[in-house]
């Protein structure tokens, strides 16, 4: 039988220091960062372009706005946006959710990640 606590506490261990940089994110360094967002996604309601408005878009389903085309992987997802699911969501576009259609590369840094989530949080209600 295999100890789970090894196990979990591994886990633990890898994802406090994300629930943190989360926490510490500045929305001021966010806004900057989401210059790299703002070449596709707008913070308007209704304002879609080549990406989706992201107004309202912490708790809402993924591929659930009706007046933008989503590809069939986000739109099977299942995924609801909530801090964390962005967060792993910009690291790795292509990694969470294979065949979609962001052409972005991902956002290396759990710091920038954090700061834009900051922001993102901020400007979107």
């Amino acid at each position: 039988m295999i100890d789970a606590k090894p196990m979990t506490m591994t886990v633990l261990m890898t994802l406090l220091p994300l629930a943190a940089a989360r926490a510490d994110g500045d929305p001021a360094r966010g806004e900057a960062r989401f210059q790299e967002c703002a070449a596709c996604h707008r913070l308007e309601a209704g304002a879609n372009e080549v990406g989706p408005s992201l107004q309202g878009v912490f708790t809402r389903k993924a591929g659930e706005l009706a007046d933008f085309r989503y590809s069939p992987a986000m739109k099977r997802s299942g995924i609801v946006w909530t801090a964390q699911t962005i967060e792993q969501y910009i690291a790795d576009p292509q990694a969470m959710i294979p065949a979609n259609r962001m052409p972005y590369a991902g956002m290396a840094s759990p710091a920038d990640r954090a700061d834009l989530i900051a922001y993102l949080v901020k400007a979107t209600k």
